[in-house]
């Protein structure tokens, strides 16, 4: 399968993802995108099989009193695609700090 050719938005927020970033809110507030790109992309993303996702357990939605967040997680293919979109973005490297817990 070769790696596809992402968008700048889209190659941000994979890298964002793979920095450790792994919901939307998250990666909105690291990347400074709007909810109307970054969810949008997410769900392109996921259907190539770059991320996949899962909602977190409602009980720990509700012990931290919010709405249920949906964990992004990066594949192999998605490694391979966010190297490829730093290559072709150099900038990359250096937009998105990697998260510290």
């Amino acid at each position: 399968m070769s790696t596809p050719r992402l968008s700048h938005s889209a190659a941000l927020i994979l890298k964002s993802l793979s920095l450790g970033y792994c919901f939307g809110f998250d990666v909105m507030e690291v990347t400074g995108l709007p909810s109307g790109t970054v969810y949008p992309a997410l769900r392109r993303l996921e259907r190539d099989e770059l991320v996949v996702s899962k909602w977190e357990p409602e009980e720990e939605a509700a012990s931290n009193q919010r709405p249920a967040r949906r964990y992004y997680e990066v594949t192999r293919e998605g490694k391979a695609a966010a190297l490829a979109a730093t290559q072709r973005y150099p900038l990359l490297a250096r937009l998105v700090p990697e998260k510290h817990s």
